[in-house]
Order: C-alpha cells, then sequence, then structure tokens
C-alpha cells in the first residue's frame, strides 16, 4: 500500500464524523469509519451491507431512497437534516451532507452525518426568550412557514421540509410548493379560510387537510397561521404560521365514524346510516323533482342454515350475498345492512318500473349463486319489496311502511318473489 493510500485511510479512520460509503441503488453501507460505529452504537458486521434505511428515522421504503438519490445526483453536496437511531433506542438529530463519485467504472455515495446535538444546545441557550420561542415553534408542531405576500415567497422550516420527506433545501420558497400538493378535493376549502383571514373576515387562519409528501403519499395535517404584518396602507404583508401531522389521530378518527356508520359483517352502511341518508335523499329528490325508490329484500329461510350449518356458515353467506349485489347495483345507489338478513337498497332518479326490474334481475342473480365454495347449500332465495315516491309516500316513515308491507306479501305469497307496494 503506496503512502497516500495509508495517509487517506488513516484519515477516514480518525474523522471526527460519521462517515458512511453507500452504495445509490441499494442503500447498502459498503464501509464507514469508527466513528460512524460509535454514533449508531453497533459492531461493523451489524452496520456493513445493511441499508442505511436501517439507522434513518424520516427515510421510508426503497421509493423514497429512489427520489433522495435522485435528488443526490442532482446536486454537488446534498444536505439532508434527519434523526439516526441508535442501538439503545435513542434518537440522535444529525446533519447529513451526501457527495457523489465514481471509482473504477462505479458509482458511489459518500455520506458525512455529523451529530447535532451539541450545536442545537448551543442555540437553545442564546437566550431564555429565544429558547422558548423556539421551543414553541420546534416542539410545537411539526414545522412553520413564513409567507411574504408582497413577494409570494414562502419560507419552510427544516423541520416541515422533513415532515415532507425533503431536505432542508429541496422545497422551493414559492406558494406553489405549498398549494401545488394540497389534495385537490381540500384546495379550494383551504384557500378559502385563508383569504377569509388575511381578509379581515376570520380572527386567524386554522384549516384540517390532506398534503401531499415526496412520495406522493398524502398526509393528514393541522394548519394554522396568523397575518404578523401589515404594509403602510394596513394592508397584510406576511402570514406566519405552524404546521402539525395529524395523520395517525385523523386515521383513528376515520376508523370510529366507519365503525359508527357501516355494518361490521358486511361492510355496508348500517340502518342507524340508513336514517341519515334516506331523509337527505328524499330532500334532494323532491327538490329536483325526481323519484325515488326503495327496495327491501332478505334471504328466505335463513334461520335453517344457521341452525344447520352454524352461524360461521350464515355470516359468509351474508358476505358473500352483499358482494354479488353489490356488482349489479349502480354507483349511485345506496345499500344498506338493515338488521340480521335483511337489506335495503335506495335509488335516487330511479322509475319504479326500473325499480321493479332491477329487483327482479336481483332475484334471478341471487338464485344462480354459485354456493360450493362456501356451504352445503344447494340455493338460496330472496324475497324482496320495492316501494317509490311519490307513489307510496312522500317521506321516510310512509315509504318504509310501504317497502316492509310489499316485503311480507312476497313472502306470504310463497317466497322468492318481487313484490310493489299496493
Amino acid at each position: 500500500m503506496s503512502s497516500s493510500v495509508q495517509i487517506c485511510a488513516a484519515i477516514f479512520a480518525s474523522l471526527p464524523d460519521a462517515v458512511f460509503l453507500i452504495d445509490p441503488e441499494t442503500s447498502f453501507i459498503l464501509d464507514c469509519n469508527e466513528a460512524a460505529l460509535k454514533q449508531v452504537g453497533m459492531p461493523r458486521e451489524e452496520v456493513l451491507n445493511h441499508s442505511v434505511l436501517t439507522l434513518q428515522k424520516d427515510v421510508v421504503g426503497i421509493d423514497q431512497w429512489a427520489s433522495i438519490a435522485q435528488a443526490i445526483w442532482a446536486s454537488d453536496g446534498f444536505v439532508f437534516i434527519g434523526q439516526h437511531r441508535h442501538a439503545s433506542g435513542a434518537e440522535m438529530p444529525v446533519e447529513i451532507n451526501t457527495s457523489h463519485f465514481v471509482h473504477d467504472g462505479k458509482a458511489y455515495f459518500l455520506s458525512i452525518a455529523r451529530n447535532i446535538n451539541q450545536r442545537l444546545a448551543l442555540e437553545q441557550d442564546l437566550s431564555n426568550r429565544d429558547a422558548q420561542l423556539r421551543f414553541a415553534l420546534t416542539e410545537g408542531s411539526d414545522g412553520i412557514w413564513d409567507w411574504n405576500l408582497r413577494t409570494d415567497e414562502v419560507f419552510f422550516s427544516p423541520q416541515l421540509a422533513r415532515m415532507m420527506g425533503y431536505g432542508p433545501h429541496e422545497m422551493k420558497p414559492t406558494l406553489a410548493t405549498w398549494t401545488d400538493n394540497i389534495h385537490p378535493d381540500d384546495n379550494q376549502r383551504v384557500h378559502s379560510v385563508l383569504q377569509a383571514h388575511i381578509a379581515g373576515l376570520r380572527e386567524r387562519y386554522d384549516a384540517q387537510y390532506r398534503l401531499r409528501n415526496r412520495n406522493g403519499h398524502y398526509l393528514w395535517v393541522h394548519d394554522r397561521g396568523r397575518v404578523c404584518e401589515h404594509d403602510a396602507q394596513g394592508r397584510p404583508s406576511r402570514v406566519v404560521g405552524m404546521v402539525n401531522n395529524i395523520t395517525d389521530e385523523k386515521a383513528r378518527e376515520l376508523a370510529l365514524l366507519k365503525i359508527a356508520s357501516h355494518d361490521a359483517l358486511t361492510g355496508l352502511l348500517n340502518r342507524r346510516e340508513c336514517d341519515t341518508v334516506l331523509e337527505r335523499q328524499i330532500q334532494l329528490c323532491r327538490r329536483l323533482q325526481v323519484p325515488l325508490g326503495l327496495c327491501f329484500f332478505d334471504l328466505d329461510h335463513f334461520k335453517q342454515i344457521n341452525d344447520t350449518l352454524g352461524h360461521a356458515v350464515g355470516d359468509r353467506v351474508l358476505q358473500h350475498l352483499c358482494r354479488v349485489i353489490e356488482g349489479e347495483i349502480r354507483n349511485t345507489d345506496y345499500f344498506f345492512r338493515w338488521g340480521g338478513e335483511e337489506f335495503l337498497i335506495l335509488c335516487t332518479d330511479t322509475p319504479l318500473a326500473d325499480l321493479l326490474a332491477l329487483a327482479e334481475k336481483l332475484r334471478r342473480r341471487v338464485e344462480l349463486i354459485d354456493w360450493s365454495g362456501i356451504a352445503l347449500i344447494d340455493r338460496v332465495t330472496c324475497c324482496f319489496g320495492i316501494a317509490g315516491m311519490p307513489a307510496h309516500g312522500v317521506d321516510a316513515s310512509s315509504l318504509f311502511i310501504a317497502a316492509d308491507a310489499a316485503l311480507y306479501a312476497a313472502k306470504a305469497n310463497g317466497r322468492n318473489r318481487v313484490e310493489m307496494a299496493s
């Protein structure tokens, strides 16, 4: 080994910052110095030939790595603020500066990871007031933004960039960087709330919406802000705000809402939700002067299935039946589990003749279901009772009574049939 190579090896080994040699394609760590091993608290054999993603808290999945690798190739020195995992379970804030090079025809990434714990501590101790403010902004939120209304420039904090999966200098300081990533279904509402605050119609800007991150996935965020400066004419000139990632909380909220409105066994909307939807659709059809149809149906002799084959088989029969029926109705129709083996289909803008044809089609389709893969059943049939607005009623109560009477008429007349309310 030449003296220059020995010197380079000695420098590599003695650098105080952690240094990682990385394969750009696989994200595997090919080599590292002693400072790197000390920084993560792991022996060399646990670090080498393992993905750098196992060390980095804020980079998740090979897709995000591919996106970051592309940014590294496009820059002379890619800087990323992240959190390294220590073997003890602790997390360490690091500033990672990554460059790229080619040696003997093979491409490599060289990452220098600097522990910035001490730097953050020194910054926090500059003054009590500044320390408290920084704590409120960095720990009380997942990021801050500062919008200059005169230039349309927007400052995005490194914490906010990290939440979105970007390096601290990657997010362009323009309004479009934010607006282009708001979910299309939320965009107009969010802009309306913000503009109302700027116009003085709201005390503050406060909105929850979906924001697209680097991977193309949407995070739920709670975004709050306030006008903090005005120009000489008294017009708003600067808005400052903070963002919190509420994705986990929103997922729990949506799950609870689904439990409240959906049947646990079939996944259909439940009877309680039916009351709300039906009232809303009745008002809509009255306003538009279009017909509304109700179709009650239930399984013939379903109790025999539960009694002879067991409730587990009965549950599977109901689940499969629902999937078949869902495939036969329109996307605009509502399908509810009313209770037990009873179901209801709500069809807007559907004349009685079309509703009768739909019920007859569903009756025949149920007869043809192949049950061999589910239970020892040759055939399952259903009774259908239909009623429509305005022919059989103009409110929920009268429509329910009419459709229910038609269903019992179908049972009394021999089952496996469709009856219209009289």
